[in-house]
């Protein structure tokens, strides 16, 4: 009973405490009502520190792997290339989305099954892309973070994945159907895909970034590209006659089961980081801040300056707070550097003959005889 009582007497004490500390709502600030905010500011690009806006380019090796006809075969690596330029924007510390556009080469082969391969050979082709793709970036190192490391770090490892359009064109070579001939006619087969709803695909991938310096990140980056298309190996178009045994169409598709041709990228790049703040949002640590601060507090040594100003009257109590600079010497004082009149006849102790009896002036704190 007691205890609900105290509780009942505690509760406005608690609601009032914490609302006199409160930012109440007004004109500018009408959604502010938490308590303690002493440092609202209006959102907008003023009030923010941090820079959130880069632009990135890099380029390196593409590869046509699962595929039909690929560029990776027991024989040797048939080299592709792949570039790209994209405008990122770092949402929080954790997730950012980026605007990409890629172009690109690959270099494919592949060799039919029984006396179709004996008499065209091995198929070459070649596909060239333009992907235009909206990714998000997941930075894992802010992510996965340990609360206890305090160290701050240079190397970042991030995630991606997206979804875009893209537009290519691809070319197949062999010794029978698609070669340049005259008698019979024939030439190699060209397939090209324009960009449009059709043409989209998927891409995800992995990388790693290290802080050159506050404008400039070096990152390694290695993509997976689903094309979701069977002609992007450049193997011919899908269609009946691949699943007509007694066709006698060249099957480049069916030596693969997969529908999707699938390729694989592995850049180096530069992001430039934009913006007048010293730090990027996407290298910002929000536990590194508050452990940089209990660290200063832990730390500093504080200097207490007792004094500042003396003590002219030697009291023992310094001139900052005592309330009686010029008190005689010898005199006992309190805590406020007052001169002690235990009887409170207006004579100090030092100078009263009767300490403990009221007495008059012109007496020395006596009574009068």
């Amino acid at each position: 009973m007691k205890l609900s009582l105290l509780l009942l007497a505690a509760m406005p004490v608690a609601m009032y405490a914490q609302d006199s500390i409160a930012v109440g709502s007004t004109d500018l600030y009408p959604n502010t009502f938490s308590s303690g905010s002493a440092h609202v500011q209006p959102f907008n690009n003023t009030s923010r520190r941090l820079n959130d806006w880069s632009i990135s380019i890099g380029g390196g090796a593409a590869f046509m792997v699962h595929s039909d006809l690929k560029s990776i075969t027991d024989q040797k690596i048939n080299w592709g290339y792949n570039s790209y330029v994209s405008l990122d924007k770092q949402i929080s510390h954790v997730f950012g989305i980026s605007l990409i556009y890629q172009k690109g080469e690959t270099t494919q082969k592949a060799q039919l099954e029984g006396a179709a391969g004996v008499t065209a050979g091995i198929g070459e082709a070649k596909t060239k892309y333009n992907q235009i793709a909206l990714m998000g970036d997941i930075n894992f190192s802010n992510l996965l973070r340990r609360v206890d490391n305090h160290s701050p770090y240079r190397w970042a490892m991030h995630g991606y994945a997206g979804i875009g359009l893209m537009n290519f064109n691809t070319s197949l070579h062999d010794n029978n159907e698609f070669r340049w001939s005259t008698v019979p006619a024939r030439i190699p087969l060209f397939i090209n895909q324009k960009l449009d709803i059709n043409s989209s695909y998927y891409q995800f991938g992995l990388g790693v970034k290290y802080k050159v310096s506050r404008f400039i990140d070096l990152e390694a980056r290695t993509m997976y590209i689903i094309s979701g298309d069977d002609e992007f190996d450049g193997g011919g178009y899908a269609g009946a006659a691949d699943y007509d045994p007694s066709s006698a169409v060249s099957k480049y598709n069916m030596i693969n089961k997969r529908r999707s041709d699938n390729a694989w990228t592995v850049n180096l790049g530069l992001s430039f980081k934009l913006g007048k703040h010293t730090t990027h949002l996407a290298w910002y640590d929000p536990l590194q801040e508050a452990y940089y601060r209990a660290y200063v507090l832990e730390n500093k040594n504080p200097e207490l300056i007792v004094c500042e100003k003396g003590d002219v009257d030697n009291d023992g109590v310094c001139d900052d707070w005592d309330r009686q600079p010029d008190t005689p010497s010898g005199a006992r004082v309190d805590g406020a550097g007052m001169a002690l009149d235990i009887d409170m006849d207006g004579v100090i102790d030092l100078y009263d003959k009767c300490v403990t009896v009221p007495g008059s002036v012109e007496n020395k704190g006596c009574p009068d005889k």
